[in-house]
């Protein structure tokens, strides 16, 4: 590992004076953003952590840092308390993340069991910008606070936040049984405001991962303030949770029984409650990860319901288990003629990982659906964002892929 420092502070610093550099500090935050000389699109961004007591390792996990030792080692500065990890970042950057500490032998950041690795992860008590994962009684979960960064030139949210002045839809949770997939799960259905159930069919929007409704992304705000300013016609959403980690992992990727359960179970029953418009052209499915892959695979497998996909940072590089070959929803848009489907993906220029399998990072496996996809003709809207995969970063472009499938004709 290079001893080099890239921060034009730490380069400097002289280490009998680093009870005034932590004042500094503490009065600006983490991490330190500093200029880049003659490059006004990057800056140093410098995560740090103050030692206390002696430790092993510590570690950034997260945005630019990724998630795997030893690249997202920090280092110590010699003769002082100051650990560090310094990035050349675009200054459009926007991400979360959590710091890890470890004694002399550094066990935890290398523990085998995914869940007890994260359990030692805590926010960066330097940031005091934060991102909160609500706890989900349903689930059983605790909350999670994580630390954020949204640099200078990170690009505007402005439909986040309540607005007072804001006609306001409603929601309502409900409980929705399948007997194709043996379950029950949260359904949560939005109404916009002045919804009326005998006026004309409302385009509908289906959302897998339901329970972002809860707090990553505030979708019924989004979707008040988007329908409020004119930039999308009122809509109802019907919002899926995906239950536990495992049952997500199971029927999300291309699953044939979930896509069943959509179009043969929960939009009928969907329907016999709200006035939703059958045209797949006024009809959005959409997801995250996993849940974008799956968007696409409905797009694909059921054009005749789902006339729109939005897919953020799909997981594209999925193949099934009996498939030695990477990439199969890919496989099938090219082998097959074209749909008649309108199609957003973004993805973010941090998803440079590689997938399990030594798979194709999201990155370049989302590259390579949009080319496959302008060559087989679709229209395409394809877009990259300056982060990682994070609901910090699709909570905005969500929106603005709600606005790119409303703003021209099928």
């Amino acid at each position: 590992m290079s001893n080099q420092i890239d921060s034009p502070r730490l380069q400097t610093l002289d280490p009998d004076r680093t009870e005034e550099f932590w004042a500094d500090i503490a009065v600006q935050g983490t991490p330190l953003v500093e200029p880049v000389p003659d490059d006004d699109q990057h800056v140093w961004l410098t995560f740090l952590y103050r030692e206390t007591e002696p430790v092993g390792k510590v570690a950034v996990f997260g945005g630019p840092a990724g998630w795997d030792p030893p690249a997202n080692l920090m280092r110590h500065l010699d003769g002082t308390d100051i650990w560090y990890l310094t990035y050349r970042i675009g200054s459009d950057l926007r991400s979360t993340y959590r710091l890890a500490v470890d004694g002399a032998d550094g066990s935890a950041l290398t523990a085998e069991d995914w869940e007890a690795h994260i359990a030692s992860w805590f926010a960066d008590p330097l940031n005091p910008a934060t991102f909160v994962y609500p706890a989900d009684e349903f689930l059983g979960s605790d909350e999670i606070v994580v630390s954020l960064i949204e640099l200078p030139a990170a690009p505007a949210q402005p439909w986040q936040a309540p607005r007072a002045d804001a006609n306001h839809g409603e929601v309502v949770q409900q409980l929705h049984r399948s007997e194709i997939l043996d379950n029950e799960r949260r359904i949560w259905v939005y109404t916009p405001p002045g919804y009326q159930p005998d006026d004309e069919p409302y385009p509908l929007l289906v959302l897998f991962d339901g329970d972002v409704v809860r707090g990553p992304i505030p979708f019924p705000t989004i979707l008040d303030n988007l329908i409020d300013d004119g930039r999308i016609p009122p809509v109802v959403a019907v919002l899926v949770d995906s239950l536990t980690q495992e049952v997500r992992n199971r029927e999300l990727p291309c699953g044939a029984p979930f896509l069943e359960y959509l179009t043969d179970e929960l939009l009928p029953w969907a329907r016999a409650q709200y006035r939703i418009t059958t045209d797949p052209a006024r009809t959005i499915v959409a997801g995250q990860s996993h849940g974008g892959q799956a968007a696409a695979f409905a797009g694909f497998r059921r054009p005749d319901v789902f006339g729109n996909v939005i897919s953020q940072s799909g997981s594209f590089w999925w193949s099934p288990d009996d498939d030695h070959e990477h990439e199969w929803l890919t496989r099938q848009y090219a082998a097959s003629e074209r749909r008649p489907v309108r199609i957003y993906l973004d993805v973010g220029v941090l998803e440079r990982g590689p997938a399990p399998d030594d798979g194709p990072s999201l990155l370049v496996a989302n590259r390579h659906l949009r080319t496959i996809l302008q060559t087989k003709g679709y229209d395409v809207t394809y877009t990259e964002f300056n982060g990682a995969h994070d609901y910090i970063c699709w909570r905005g472009t969500l929106a603005n892929a709600l606005i790119a499938l409303s703003t021209h004709d099928h």
